[in-house]
């Protein structure tokens, strides 16, 4: 008797994204984003950070926090 074997690998997604991959992550806009980012509803170090190079990257464990409700 024959068997298949599968094989799963598992990828864990990335914590920080760019505005453009985590707003469709997200199922919203990228503009959505930049604005929480512009009226300080997401805060720097918390949902998202600056690379070296003045990128945004959203972080999506922060924004998880943050639909979540939690604060701080």
């Amino acid at each position: 008797m024959a068997t298949d074997s599968a094989t799963i690998v598992v990828v864990e997604a990335a914590r920080y994204r760019r505005i453009k991959a985590a707003a469709a992550a997200m199922g919203d806009t990228p503009k959505a984003l930049e604005r929480r980012i512009e009226e300080g509803i997401w805060l720097e170090g918390r949902e998202y950070r600056r690379a070296p190079n003045g990128a945004i990257y959203v972080d999506m464990k922060g924004v998880e926090k943050w639909v979540e409700g939690a604060q701080g």
